[in-house]
């Protein structure tokens, strides 16, 4: 070694805003469960037993059906199971498309009551509502509905466990730092701790991904929010509409929804942002059910292979299909997941050689079939905290 001291000093010097603002804004993986699907429930049919009669209506056409899906009598049974138990993981209350524009007092109504419901029935792990944008036309209205519906839902109950609010059509980066306000302004008002309301990102126009300038505006984004910024969710009709992409080949697989995808992906890769893929909005109804299952279990399986491991459903009948298709893809990778990191925990020499970044994503991937129901902790050779320990690259 011939470099003195001093030239290690120097360097550390030199970086030590940089170690600290990469800190910051990359803290990893989030820990603990996300849900596999959000469903979006217009506010107008928002009810107390909405959760409830999904479930029945989802189990009643998978019992009818489940053949089509060609699942083996494991995956069958975890999905009945979850059809009775869990039948919806995430629940937003739609005031924006799903709703649309109604006289200010009915709106205002419509966000007291569903307020009120929320918080005197709950039933999922998850849940919030999508508010309308903060584009001029549509800001005040946003915030008014979700000043009244946090008010009603607080008056009458805690804020639920995995609260979460989504902010939609982002044309404006500012958009999101005022977003960021708002809710600093609720907690304040609302008497809530510092940092509690969080709000997921709708990535559904051209200018959430490239902004005027040409920079990349969905990197800004995760960041403009100020650590308030839970999740990207790609918007497929809205997004490929404003692209100027024909009704019928508007999809979740089209290459401009992969271009921005990939992107989201990017961009929020390390930052603790997760991602959720859109929704088909062919519905498995009818005459039309065994395609449109067969084109929801293939788009699901697509997006979990890409790494988007939550979606959007927007039926009863596309719950089978999404559990049936999320189990399917965790129980048939686990074994060799499982025996891939068992290698690199011995240090035993096997056909793959895997770095400690592949060994942290091995470990996420059978937490993540843990937490959705797809595995058991029985089945693998790592309990839950030898898994968070490589999660967190600690193995």
């Amino acid at each position: 070694m011939r470099l003195p001291e001093d030239v290690y000093t120097a360097a550390d010097a030199r970086l030590a805003s940089a170690d600290a603002r990469v800190a910051a804004a990359y803290p990893g993986e989030r820990p603990g469960r996300q849900p596999v699907h959000t469903v979006y429930v217009p506010a107008s049919q928002y009810r107390t037993r909405l959760v409830a009669d999904w479930g029945k209506q989802a189990m009643r056409v998978f019992i009818e059906h489940a053949d089509l899906l060609d699942v083996d009598a494991d995956v069958y049974e975890r999905v009945r199971a979850k059809l009775l138990t869990e039948p919806i993981e995430d629940l937003r209350i739609d005031f924006e498309d799903g709703y649309g524009r109604v006289p200010d007092d009915v709106e205002d109504a419509a966000a007291l009551a569903a307020g009120q419901t929320l918080a005197t029935t709950g039933g999922t792990p998850f849940c919030g509502i999508r508010f309308k944008s903060f584009e001029a036309a549509t800001r005040r209205r946003g915030i008014r509905t979700l000043d009244l519906f946090l008010g009603s839902l607080l008056d009458n109950g805690p804020l639920p466990p995995g609260f979460v609010v989504t902010l939609p059509k982002v044309t404006a980066v500012e958009q999101v730092s005022v977003a960021a306000e708002v809710l600093a302004h609720l907690e304040s008002a609302y008497g809530l701790a510092s940092g509690v309301l969080r709000f997921e990102v709708q990535i559904e126009t051209a200018q959430s991904i490239v902004d005027l300038d040409g920079t990349l505006s969905v990197a800004r984004i995760v960041h403009a929010a100020e650590g308030r910024c839970a999740g990207l969710h790609y918007g497929t009709y809205d997004y490929s509409a404003g692209l100027g992409i024909a009704a019928a080949y508007q999809s979740m697989e089209h290459p401009a929804a992969d271009l921005a995808k990939g992107l989201m992906q990017v961009s929020a890769a390390g930052t603790g942002v997760r991602l959720s893929d859109g929704s088909t909005n062919r519905l498995p109804i009818g005459d039309a059910l065994p395609s449109a299952w067969a084109e929801h279990l293939r788009l699901v399986r697509r997006s979990l292979e890409r790494g988007f491991y939550q979606g959007w459903d927007l039926h009863p009948h596309q719950l089978p299909t999404r559990f049936a298709a999320t189990y399917t893809f965790f129980r048939s990778g686990s074994a060799a997941a499982a025996e891939r990191l068992t290698a690199y925990a011995s240090k035993v020499a096997g056909g793959v050689l895997d770095e400690p970044a592949t060994a942290q994503a091995l470990a996420v991937y059978l937490l993540r079939g843990l937490d959705c129901g797809a595995l058991d902790e029985g089945e693998l050779p790592f309990g839950r905290p030898e898994l968070e320990k490589y999660a967190r690259r600690e193995g």
